[in-house]
């Protein structure tokens, strides 16, 4: 059985692996979207303007400070390969990164350590279960998951190399900000109201020490992760951390390499796959990029080579997903041809 779910994830990895390599015939046609200035600045204003009215979802009020943040802000932002930035609506305003951090996290993770140690103390699987599931710990063989759902989120922290929970964050913040070519700082508010509900996500932290799945003191790990998630991002800064991706690793404004391109794949392979928590498999399906998510409203995808597009807005859904961020990307997506599949 083991050795057949083996197999079933190598296959899943390497028609993902293939659809964004550069000599895959689906890259092929992404080389085809279009990166045309006119195009892009009409498209991220298109998209504002159809769904800024959209009052599905709501902020996300399990955690309290979120639950105060205006419902209605909505910023959409392209950032192409080539440094170039098209804006609409809030787009400078600060939000917390939330989960859309854990990509970034796990792309430092490899960086350190190569993507396969991923794969083998954490697991790259989608659970089919929300992100903070109890019950994926306890019916997927790795516990963990994948890098993605907040188990193996706090995991892939606490294999951050460091001596120190304060040196541990030090480098996750570092990373993120030579991702997004600039300062960045945690929103205290938010950590504090985080901090004080995260019990949940302490239950995750023991259950994997009780598996040998988690690599610093536990506890340790689980603050660390929340102030990585409390981390302020705008929308823009957002869109360039994602470019870094599209752009194989390079920052697209600094020209700083801060990823080795070899992660590049892994990590929106990570993205594809539980990206979107339960609703993974229905965007894959109609938008076709990978993308993570945050309950902070923030959707960052991906359109591999060419360009990071991002929505912002706070109202979200039961899965966790931002309503109006999600209709604006897949708007834009649609309409550029961009699905890594072709379709």
């Amino acid at each position: 059985m083991k050795s057949q779910k083996s197999l079933r994830r190598a296959v899943v990895l390497l028609i993902f692996m293939v659809a964004v390599s550069p000599m895959s015939p689906f890259r092929a046609m992404a080389r085809e979207v279009s990166t045309d200035p006119a195009t892009l600045k009409r498209l991220v204003q298109e998209a504002h303007a159809e769904f800024k009215d959209v009052k599905e979802g709501k902020p996300a009020d399990y955690i309290p400070e979120l639950a105060k943040v205006p419902p209605d802000l909505f910023g959409v932002v392209i950032v192409t390969a080539e440094g170039e930035i098209y804006t609409a609506g809030d787009v400078d305003h600060p939000f917390t990164i939330q989960s859309v951090s854990k990509p970034f996290t796990a792309a430092l993770v490899m960086q350190e350590q190569g993507d396969e140690a991923i794969e083998e103390k954490i697991g790259v699987e989608p659970t089919g279960q929300k992100f903070n599931s109890i019950l994926a710990t306890q019916i997927i063989e790795d516990i963990s998951a994948n890098p993605l759902v907040n188990s193996g989120a706090i995991a892939a922290v606490s294999m951050v190399r460091a001596k120190s929970a304060g040196e541990r964050f030090n480098k996750i913040l570092k990373f993120d900000e030579r991702l997004a070519g600039t300062k960045l700082n945690v929103i205290e508010e938010v950590y504090k109201s985080e901090a004080a509900t995260n019990q949940r996500n302490r239950a995750h932290a023991y259950i994997l020490e009780a598996e040998d799945r988690i690599y610093s003191d536990p506890i340790e790990a689980v603050d660390v992760y929340t102030r990585q998630c409390s981390i302020g991002v705008t929308a823009k800064q957002l869109a360039v951390m994602g470019a870094t991706l599209a752009n194989n690793g390079v920052n697209p404004i600094t020209q700083e390499k801060v990823l080795d391109p070899n992660h590049v794949p892994k990590v929106l392979a990570l993205m594809m796959m539980a990206g979107f928590y339960d609703e993974s498999g229905e965007w894959a399906y109609t938008a076709g990029l990978p993308a993570k998510t945050g309950v902070g409203g923030g959707i960052v995808a991906v359109v591999p080579g060419k360009m990071a597009i991002v929505g912002f807005s706070p109202r979200v859904n039961d899965a966790g997903n931002s309503v109006r961020s999600a209709k604006a990307i897949e708007y834009i997506a649609q309409r550029l041809g961009a699905n890594v599949f072709g379709g």
